[in-house]
């Protein structure tokens, strides 16, 4: 009996939409989305989940969202509970908020074809790209990320998932949204940290892809720390059109044992879990960035003055480039993270390291003793900084 193969292609569009103040009555943006999207023989349910750390800033964000949806009377249906999770990484530790999605989805009979919406960090939107993917083997999920972070990166990208069994999005999905909704508006409300925490992923996107890129953030880095909106404005569109080009380009759903996006990530994943998440995830990939930038240095791929831009760059946008973690134990801790990423990505260990400013290159191995020599670097460059 012959046997019988099969091959198909699916094809997924969705569009990054940049605005200011997007549930103003008079910004119609989310309204002609709905206006295109919805033809008007089924009716579809919208069920919104809300980073509470969002709503403690923009008081008024849940009145503001029913007043824009009762305009949109021949569109969607506004589920009227808005679900309120909790931001940072807590979001993905619990279970139960998961199962307190799915639920929601269960009793107000949002269907396949409606849509559920996450507004927040990244971590926020992970979990609800993740409930939304699972719930109906796929229910339509919008974006509306409210960090620079999930602005510029993960935001816009096709991952959502949760951490599980202590490890980082073990659970997850490839699921891209059918939106992204950018909204300035949210960054003026950022503490100073989560500002800057979300550049380091620009600083990596422009270190392996971008020179012309990195020497923009370099020339605008005392800018970008002090808050300047404009500068900020243009990092992030130009960071999110770098991702969405890389994911039409290559492996979105990851097949491979590469992921070139996540340069200096191997260490930056196993320090937010060795600092129990005190560190934000940006300012562990400024680590990661920092430590990864030395070692291509040590190996004779960098040259001494490039890394020290480098390393410059991220001191001037306010990063610590040192953790106490990074040789706690003989850096034992850090140095499982090789372990736990390559698993992870699954097939052997892929990591990438820089051939010069704008150039990666992936290698399939890394010496633990130029790992620690790397970080003794950072260590002494960081106690050379504090004040006598």
């Amino acid at each position: 009996m012959n046997h019988l193969h099969q091959a198909f292609s699916v094809r997924f569009t969705y569009t990054v939409f940049f605005t200011e103040r997007l549930f103003d009555p008079t910004n119609s943006v989310l309204a002609d989305f709905f206006t295109q999207q919805v033809n008007g023989e089924i009716r579809k349910k919208i069920l919104f989940v809300i980073d509470s750390g969002v709503l403690d800033t923009h008081p008024s964000l849940k009145a503001d969202i029913s007043a824009y949806f009762a305009q949109l009377t021949g569109a969607v249906d506004l589920v009227s509970d808005i679900l309120i999770i909790p931001g940072g990484e807590t979001a993905k530790n619990e279970p139960a908020y998961v199962e307190q999605i799915v639920d929601a989805v269960d009793r107000y009979g949002v269907d396949r074809h409606s849509y559920v919406v996450g507004i927040g960090g990244g971590s926020v939107l992970d979990l609800v790209g993740y409930a939304a993917g699972i719930s109906h083997r796929g229910i339509r999920h919008i974006r509306i990320p409210t960090t620079v972070l999930s602005q510029n990166d993960s935001g816009v990208g096709v991952k959502n998932g949760v951490n599980y069994r202590g490890k980082k999005n073990f659970l997850g999905t490839f699921v891209p949204p059918v939106a992204v909704f950018n909204d300035s508006q949210f960054l003026t409300t950022l503490d100073d940290r989560d500002w800057r925490a979300g550049i380091a992923e620009a600083v990596k996107v422009a270190l392996i892809k971008d020179v012309a890129f990195f020497e923009w953030i370099e020339t605008n880095a005392e800018a970008l720390a002090t808050r300047d909106k404009s500068a900020m404005d243009y990092l992030i569109h130009r960071c999110a059109e770098m991702h969405l080009t890389h994911i039409s380009g290559g492996d979105p759903f990851e097949m491979g044992s590469s992921r070139p996006l996540d340069f200096g990530h191997w260490s930056a994943h196993k320090l937010e879990q060795l600092t129990n998440f005190d560190l934000r995830h940006g300012e562990a990939v400024a680590i990661g960035i920092a430590l990864d930038s030395l070692y291509s240095q040590q190996i004779g791929w960098l040259t001494e003055a490039d890394t020290n831009r480098i390393l410059t760059t991220l001191r001037t946008l306010g990063f610590s480039l040192y953790q106490p973690m990074l040789d706690a134990n003989n850096s034992e801790g850090v140095l499982k993270g090789l372990a736990e990423f390559r698993e992870h990505l699954g097939g052997q260990l892929t990591i990438m390291l820089l051939k010069s400013l704008g150039k990666g290159v992936e290698v399939h191995e890394m010496d633990a003793d130029q790992i620690r020599r790397a970080i003794a670097t950072l260590k002494e460059q960081e106690q050379q900084a504090l004040p006598a």
